[in-house]
């Protein structure tokens, strides 16, 4: 697409910015054009979002703000004002940020985009209701709400049941041997089984040999005795004891396995403890709604010959389609789209005849309000819908859960609600929109951000991808390089201007493409063996054959929703770490949603028919190391520097000291989460938060501690002239000089300085790292370990998210050593440099959705870059060519 000539603004049409201080900016002074795609480039940490969003955006906010009442702000999360002298001409602001949490399992790419309201409005206004049935409001074509959810299943589409086999995994087991499984572990669990000693019951005969009506009375009884209990003793010894009239040690009450599990999972506080039992429950789909989730008066009333539920199963694409003739007004006599969808073939209605005029004698359902009240509402609900098939998002589904979304896909779909929305004037705060886009998905994104601009808004885009740079009216180049070294606006003005910016590392891959060790190895590895997987059925993958290159990089590419994820995270993942024996690690035991995320997850994969298995090579692999870009914690409490194990080496260092020793100080004393060595007005955190009356709670400094986290004794005993707090505040390129003559504590910091990391500081929370930066210390994390002898399987999903092209060669460099020292790597990426480096590529396609999920071609890189039905073929092709 070509783009007019940018007209540079006027003074009046700038946004000025006057000293901008905030984290690592160094009294920055720039001024941004109105009206334009201004990019904002850098290296990770370089200050670049400190400046959009932590300058820009939260001066926007905060003016906005100050404009609403007290008390409705005090509602209201809110960001602190920034660091910065003045800001002039600076419009109303909205930020899209990468979403870094994961979404509950309730929303949907409907309630994402905000199509849930305009389609359940549809259908209550413009439905085709069965004879004699009353209308119904929006909210009763909701499961979320009592009005409409299925009495049987309150809306969840799914029952839960608990049987023996799900409970009793190994029969063989004995119950001292813990053959009820689902019974709580510990103390509990000891309890339960010393109360079916005191009832008489052997609870050391295999469980396969008990009665069934002993079985199904411990398994499912409703019954609670209360019984004396006696722990330690025996069957006889316990009989022996009541006889004699001997205290118990206390009285226990008696609960099955069943009420075990269906109580913690409808009741426990803990998402730990929900996701725990609910591996007990046995998801059958709801007899009543069979899985619709509405109640039957809700799902009797269809539009186009679908009920709400199966036209929220459709593709964006088919639903843009089948909306059509109803937009366009051309509902006319008995005229309604099949229960396929096909646009344009009739049915007539019970109630009415054939005629050459379909406008005459209207039914009911066809009368002149519900036409008219069809194409209002149809024609709205088209024209989202259509926003978000040109983001190349046509593959989903509106009933499309969040979690199975990349942070991608949700960012784009924020975006084609803003393009719905018509505001004039706003400034527009991205953060990466190109993040987890396929090249060839990513002209629709640029199409979508020049419609912003040309409806008169601003854009300021934080983006390390070279060909959004390369779209831009203007970029901003922050550095020249991260964290205290960074901080300068270097350049500020169209893109060819930066190539007289020496100093700028982004001139060089927006001019010219420099190629490292691992880019320069033009001739890839041949593969001597293969791991190979047949059968896979994932989502939209049905009965996929597929060969990874065992000790090879492999990247599987194609577009958005083609299928890679479903074949890498989770088939790949699965059946290698179920032919190892191993749980998935890096699960998370702490979101609120895990354990109905979890359950939600099993009920997709029985519906989709998820198979596969391993049919070669699995000998080759010992070890699985999945590497995602979830959290490496989830409080202000784990940092770097305890992540990554070298805080334990720093402790010992300073409980060795004279002083420490004297004092009779251990590790434990230097350990912000030890009553002994921290704060006692903080508890550690560093921090307090303050009460407003009418404003919303804010943190402050500790007024003991000052934000050192450590009590004044602690923080009196110093190495190398530092305290614990000092060496919490270094960044990782300083500390490398401070520790250089301390192995163990040199180690990871080295890894994590040559991986790119050099600027984080070691005491920096998990909260505020992004996801990019969360993969990379995991990977760093890995690469300390003890050289291991290979035989490892390395996976990543999408690991240049976040990452200038400067920090896309570090991190292939360290990828490419894990290969050479055995070990095999298994990437899923749509960055065509890194493709390129690659030993074996996978291309998965051609399309999305149901048009994806096969292999289009497969191959070193120079061949898949031939291959004619590939849609990843062109932009392969450049990179190998170096453009």
């Amino acid at each position: 697409m070509t783009l007019p000539p940018f007209e540079f603004a006027s003074d009046h049409a700038m946004v000025r910015v006057r000293g901008a201080r905030e984290h690592n900016l160094k009294d920055v002074d720039v001024d941004i054009p109105r009206n334009a795609l201004v990019v904002f480039t850098g290296i990770s940490g370089s200050g670049k979002s400190s400046l959009a969003f932590g300058t820009l955006f939260a001066e926007a906010q905060r003016r906005y703000l100050e404009s609403i009442a007290p008390y409705a702000r005090r509602l209201i999360a809110q960001v602190g004002a920034p660091q910065v002298d003045s800001i002039e001409g600076l419009p109303p602001a909205v930020a899209l940020r990468q979403q870094r949490g994961t979404p509950g399992v309730r929303s949907s790419v409907a309630s994402v985009a905000a199509l849930s309201t305009p389609l359940r409005m549809l259908y209550s206004r413009a439905g085709r209701y069965p004879g004699h049935q009353s209308m119904l409001y929006a909210e009763d074509f909701s499961p979320h709400t009592p009005q409409g959810a299925c009495p049987h299943c309150q809306g969840q589409g799914r029952t839960y049941a608990v049987t023996e086999a799900s409970m009793v995994p190994d029969d063989t087991l004995s119950i001292r041997q813990r053959a009820v499984a689902a019974w709580p572990g510990a103390w509990q669990g000891q309890n339960l089984r010393d109360i079916l000693t005191t009832l008489g019951h052997d609870v050391d005969v295999p469980w396969r040999e008990l009665p069934q009506a002993l079985r199904d009375w411990i398994l499912f009884t409703d019954e609670q005795p209360t019984v004396p209990v006696y722990p330690g003793l025996d069957a006889a010894q316990v009989q022996e004891a009541i006889r004699r009239g001997q205290p118990p040690g206390y009285m226990g009450t008696f609960s099955s396995a069943r009420r075990h599990v269906l109580h913690t999972f409808a009741n426990s506080p803990s998402a730990m403890m929900k996701k725990r039992v609910a591996q007990y429950l046995v998801a059958t789909p709801c007899p009543v709604c069979h899985g619709k989730r509405l109640k039957p008066e809700a799902l009797a009333v269809t539009f186009a010959g679908h009920d709400i539920a199966s036209l929220s199963r459709l593709p964006l694409t088919t639903l843009a389609e089948l909306l059509t003739p109803a937009a366009e007004g051309r509902l006319g006599e008995g005229e309604e789209l099949d229960g396929a969808g096909a646009p344009g073939q009739r049915r007539a209605a019970a109630s009415t005849h054939h005629t050459a005029a379909p406008d005459v004698h209207r039914t009911a359902w066809l009368s002149e309000e519900k036409v008219l009240a069809a194409q209002r509402l149809a024609g709205e609900l088209r024209k989202r819908v259509l926003a978000l098939v040109s983001l190349g998002l046509g593959y989903l589904s509106l009933d499309r859960s969040t979690p199975t979304l990349s942070p991608g896909e949700l960012q784009r779909l924020r975006l084609a609600g803003q393009l719905a929305s018509h505001l004039f004037g706003v400034v527009y705060v991205l953060d990466e929109p190109s993040a987890g886009l396929h090249p060839a998905d990513g002209e629709a994104l640029l199409t979508a951000l020049q419609d912003l601009k040309a409806a008169g808004n601003s854009l300021f885009v934080v983006e390390h991808d070279v060909a959004t740079m390369r779209r831009a009216d203007w970029l901003v180049d922050v550095g020249p390089a991260a964290g205290e070294q960074g901080g300068e606006v270097l350049y500020s003005g169209p893109p060819e201007g930066l190539a007289e910016v020496e100093r700028s590392i982004t001139r060089r891959y927006l001019l010219a493409r420099p190629a490292p060790d691992a880019l320069s190895r033009r001739t890839p590895r041949q593969p001597q063996d293969w791991l190979r997987l047949e059968g896979v059925a994932r989502n939209n993958l049905r009965g996929l054959d597929v060969s990874f290159a065992l000790d090879c990089m492999n990247a599987v590419t194609g577009v958005s929703g083609s299928g890679k994820s479903s074949l890498v995270s989770q088939a790949l993942l699965e059946l290698v770490a179920a032919h190892l024996g191993q749980p998935l690690p890096g699960t998370p035991d702490d979101e609120a949603d895990a354990a109905e995320d979890a359950l939600a997850a099993d009920a997709s994969i029985s519906q989709g028919g998820a198979a596969g298995r391993i049919t070669a090579g699995a000998g080759h692999i010992r070890r699985l190391v999945p590497i995602d870009q979830r959290p490496i914690g989830r409080t202000p409490r784990s940092n770097l520097a305890t992540y990554t194990g070298l805080f334990d080496a720093v402790r010992k260092l300073f409980a060795a000291t004279p002083m420490a020793r004297e004092r009779g100080y251990d590790a434990g004393q230097f350990s912000f989460n030890v009553p002994k060595g921290r704060c006692e007005v903080c508890e550690g955190a560093g921090s307090v938060s303050v009460e407003l009356l009418f404003m919303p709670s804010v943190y402050a400094p500790c007024p003991a501690c000052h934000g050192a986290r450590y009590s004044t004794d602690t923080l009196q005993v110093l190495w190398q002239g530092l305290s614990i707090a000092d060496v919490l505040h270094l960044t990782v390129d300083a500390a490398c000089e401070v520790f250089a003559r301390q192995p163990q504590i040199l180690r990871p910091l080295a890894v994590l300085q040559a991986i790119g990391l050099g600027y984080l500081r070691l005491g920096q929370p998990a909260t505020q790292l992004s996801g990019g930066e969360a993969q990379r210390i995991k990977l760093a994390t890995e690469l300390q370990r003890p050289q291991q002898r290979g035989g490892t399987l390395y996976v990543l999903d999408e690991p240049t998210t976040g990452l200038h092209p400067a920090d896309v060669d570090r991190l292939l460099v360290q990828l490419d050593g894990l290969v050479t020292g055995g070990n095999t790597v298994v990437l899923v990426e749509h960055d065509m440099r890194v493709v390129a480096a690659c030993d074996w590529v996978i291309d998965i396609g051609p399309g999305a959705g149901a048009a994806g999920g096969r292999i289009v071609a497969e191959g070193p890189p120079a061949a898949v870059a031939a291959a004619a039905d590939s849609r990843t073929a062109p932009y392969l092709a450049r990179a190998l060519a170096g453009r």
